[in-house]
């Protein structure tokens, strides 16, 4: 199977501030490059674009290709369920929106501690082994959001879990926080396939600065920017599978022009990312990647995309205080403002990053909301 799976979390838009408003000719258009070229797998969620992500993969790729062509991820949001009796509906509620009667892979959606420990009170592992039994999934496994001891509890409590999807990129590999390379090591060390998801961090490895993209381009001239992260995770021998999260037909067509004939990246290379790696990380203020897990803020405030504003204001000065100023004033017509933020704490509890959300918003209130 080739590394690169379809990721179905930022799907093209025919109206960027309506999430359920999926450009669906535009991914029929992407979902048939993608076929074409051999590719098969696909990854989504019951949560993604507030569920139209599933119903979308219904209508681009069940009705039209046979189901021994394609291979579906779908995921039980853990981080959205209290009591045993939500499994069954939702995980129903999928294959409905789906249009199909098994599932390739079934994860538990992004464990933390918290959610671990949830997951075993409800029984969401015996769950998803049962389902697997029925013949209703083929493989099971969880996505993982915390540090790497939380994950070595799980492996260690739950060796029936086949595989672990992971955040891994370049920026991430030695980051105190998201622990990479030590989940990654853990992941070898018992067995496990991994699956990559992140490995843009949200488009932050794609929008570098421009010291960074010298440095890949005096090397590889003809290169895309992405293709150096996606490089990166799949060059790793225990990953079998490279999410990306695409939006137009031109981000597919470059992704499926280097990973069709997938070459690893070589020691130099590797190198070169790392090196890239030190100077993003010296001009990121806030590590936001829009996934948009902080959506339900009770005050409607646009999280990421005030992040993006603010990590663009603070990486480009004051040549970006005009359109951060724009920005901003035309997200507050319809969001609430970053001072609006009643400090709930229902976003850092979902916040697969670990931001401190209600202190970064307190830093775009001072800065943006004066512009």
């Amino acid at each position: 199977m080739k590394k690169l799976g379809f990721g179905l979390m930022r799907l093209p838009l025919r109206h960027p501030d309506n999430a359920t408003d999926i450009d669906l000719e535009k991914m029929q258009r992407m979902v048939d490059s993608f076929m074409e070229k051999g590719f098969s797998y696909f990854d989504t969620s019951y949560v993604y674009h507030n569920g139209a992500s599933e119903t979308a993969f219904r209508e681009t790729v069940v009705k039209k290709y046979p189901r021994d062509r394609f291979t579906i991820t779908d995921k039980l949001p853990m981080f959205m369920i209290q009591r045993e009796d939500e499994l069954e509906p939702i995980f129903e509620e999928t294959l409905r929106r789906l249009g199909v009667d098994y599932l390739d892979y079934y994860w538990l959606h992004s464990l933390t501690k918290g959610s671990f420990e949830l997951s075993e009170r409800i029984h969401a592992f015996e769950f998803v082994q049962q389902k697997q039994k029925e013949g209703k999934v083929r493989h099971i496994g969880f996505s993982f959001h915390d540090k790497a001891d939380v994950l070595e509890t799980i492996l260690q409590r739950h060796p029936e879990m086949e595989f672990v999807q992971l955040q891994l990129n370049y920026l991430d590999w030695e980051d105190e926080t998201i622990q990479a390379r030590a989940c990654y090591e853990l992941c070898e060390r018992y067995g496990k396939k991994v699956i990559v998801m992140e490995p843009l961090k949200g488009g932050a490895l794609v929008q570098v600065p421009p010291a960074v993209e010298t440095l890949f381009r005096s090397h590889a001239p003809d290169a895309s920017i992405a293709s150096w992260g996606l490089r990166f995770a799949a060059s790793h021998k225990n990953v079998i599978m490279v999410l990306s999260g695409m939006s137009t037909p031109e981000q597919m067509d470059d992704n499926l022009r280097y990973m069709e004939q997938f070459q690893p990246l070589s020691e130099e290379e590797m190198a070169l990312v790392h090196k890239a790696a030190e100077w993003i990380r010296a001009g990121i203020a806030i590590p936001c990647t829009a996934c948009h897990y902080c959506d339900g803020c009770p005050k409607d405030i646009a999280i990421p995309e005030y992040f993006a504003i603010y990590n663009n204001l603070k990486r480009f000065g004051k040549e970006q205080e005009m359109v951060a100023g724009t920005y901003y004033a035309a997200l507050t017509e319809h969001h609430g403002k970053a001072s609006d933020c009643i400090a709930c704490g229902r976003c850092e509890r979902h916040c697969p990053q670990h931001i401190s959300i209600i202190e970064d918003l307190k830093k775009v209130a001072r800065e943006v909301e004066q512009l």
